[in-house]
């Protein structure tokens, strides 16, 4: 059986905390959920404010579905103007939602249940009417057909006799279990054979991805839900997830490039300024890492905890190096950022007891791969750095106005047989820091003008020692092509910072183009 994917990560997933999409990231998001292979995009509510206007009519495509709801109790479809608006802008493909129970007619429209079924009866054949697909979405469906199974099925039944060619239960306060939605979808597939079912879950009790696979087991053929499960409340079904189940998991029919999964996650989530959960199954950072010792060990060997291999839905195995790293997965880690690995040079055991010893200091190496690619260079007499930091001060002050602090750095480095002493303000210490080394380096490396700092974690270790706690830095870097994560420990937090930095550095001068 086809499954129709349906995703709505530009109207539902825009409800999520923190989300605020311009119309290029709608674009953008589209273009990639187009490329990516999703049969249906929805693109909001066309008519309801100049963003998604404009938005709707820049995009050509009949992938895009306006969304809309009934129209207004006392007023006729042909008059509308929430309706007229959508029917303007509707490409191919409109999807239409509407109340499905007694109490919501007459408490939130405000009008008859009668009524209520002729509203969405007179909705849906608008469009009909004009040549366009409709898809209905039966809002709170599982609850209504629990409270009232009859006026459900009407509710059903009047956009189908409207000439609704997909009927959507939509699980909307997300709480009822798989097994309900799984054995509720079966008897709505059978009552309404000529339809396509369709389902669309929430998160609320963390099960939107079961009922959505268990609603497609009972015969529904069209999913709705957003590529990363983001959305109002704890979310919707995350479509990736479902995506990568079926098309692994399953027999029924997927057509999307699979192996652009974890890219078109990680694209849509750098848009929608998201910061994607390493856990995620299938496309997360840590999705298929290994730290445990047997975990570890069997990835080292090829026989890995894995339920897949990774790069089916474009994401790779590693491995985390701590204190419960062995001696095989040292080697393998040493020989895939060292192809020419030589264990003569620097044998697994001596780097596993720095390892350790480092990690008792404070160091974490696990996720700071440019900093143990460094160690493992210097252990083996390989490393020559490329720059020395011969000295720095800092100073801050309490500006005249306002509570904000003016801090100064002053640095010298010795590069290239050339000594270069650079000044630089910032808003605190490090960020003065920061921009001296910067610019500092630049004018003896120009390559280094593409480093930015994307990401800065300060991990306080032992908190019992209260302000002179030792200190954790990690910086993640990037120069637009790759991305590094460098550590530095300190009970100095400028100087664990600044050992996270000169890392980050050298490690693009020594391992990037």
């Amino acid at each position: 059986m086809k499954i129709e994917l349906y995703d709505t990560t530009l109207r539902d997933g825009a409800g999520g905390l923190g989300i605020s999409y311009s119309t290029q990231d709608k674009t953008e998001i589209f273009n990639l959920l187009d490329d990516y292979g999703i049969d249906l995009i929805e693109g909001g509510y066309p008519s309801a404010n100049p963003k998604d206007t404009s938005f709707f009519e820049n995009v050509n495509s009949d992938k895009l579905v306006a969304f809309c709801s009934t129209r207004k109790a006392d007023a006729e479809s042909k008059n509308d103007t929430g309706l007229l608006g959508t029917l303007k802008h509707t490409k191919k493909v409109v999807c239409i939602f509407g109340k499905t129970s007694k109490i919501a007619a007459e408490k939130i429209l405000k009008t008859s249940a009668e009524n209520n079924l002729k509203m969405i009866y007179d909705s849906v054949k608008l469009f009909t009417g004009n040549g366009k697909r409709v898809i209905f979405d039966a809002e709170h469906f599982f609850d209504s057909y629990k409270a009232d199974r009859d006026y459900a099925i009407k509710a059903l039944r009047a956009a189908a006799d409207a000439g609704a060619d997909t009927l959507v239960l939509c699980d909307s306060n997300g709480g009822t279990f798989p097994s309900v939605i799984g054995k509720t979808t079966n008897e709505i597939v059978r009552l309404f054979p000529k339809q396509k079912i369709g389902i669309h879950a929430h998160n609320d009790v963390g099960m939107a991805i079961a009922s959505s696979i268990m609603a497609v087991e009972n015969g529904a053929s069209h999913i709705q839900g957003t590529f990363l499960g983001f959305g109002e409340r704890s979310g919707n079904a995350n479509l990736a997830i479902i995506i990568a189940n079926l098309k692994l998991k399953t027999d029924y029919e997927v057509d999307v490039k699979l192996a652009d999964t974890t890219k078109t996650g990680r694209k849509i989530a750098e848009i929608s300024n998201v910061t994607l959960d390493n856990s995620m199954p299938y496309i997360g950072k840590s999705a298929f890492m290994h730290k445990a010792g047997t975990h570890a060990d069997a990835a080292a060997k090829g026989l890995p905890f894995e339920h897949i291999n990774p790069e089916a839905v474009g994401n790779t195995t590693d491995v985390l190096l701590s204190e419960y790293s062995g001696k095989a997965l040292i080697i393998e880690k040493l020989k895939s950022m060292f192809p020419s690995f030589d264990e003569s040079k620097i044998t697994a055991k001596d780097l596993l007891t720095s390892l350790k010893n480092l990690e008792l200091e404070g160091y974490q190496f696990e996720g700071a791969d440019g900093s143990f690619k460094i160690l493992a260079q210097k252990l083996g007499g390989s490393f020559k750095p490329s720059f020395e930091i011969l000295d720095y001060t800092f100073t801050s002050h309490k500006q005249e106005q306002g509570d904000t602090g003016l801090s100064k750095a002053v640095i010298t480095i010795k590069a290239n047989g050339k000594t270069v002493t650079v000044e630089k303000d910032g808003n605190g210490p490090v960020n003065a820091l920061d921009s001296a080394l910067r610019f500092a380096l630049v004018s003896q490396f120009p390559k280094l003008k593409a480093v930015t700092l994307i990401d800065y974690k300060v991990r306080v270790i032992d908190s019992k020692s209260a302000t002179g706690a030792t200190v954790r830095v990690l910086i993640t870097s990037s120069d637009g092509a790759s991305t590094w994560t460098t550590v530095g420990v300190s009970t100095d937090i400028l100087e664990a910072s600044l050992t996270a930095l000169c890392d980050s550095f050298e490690y693009k001068l020594s391992f990037l183009d």
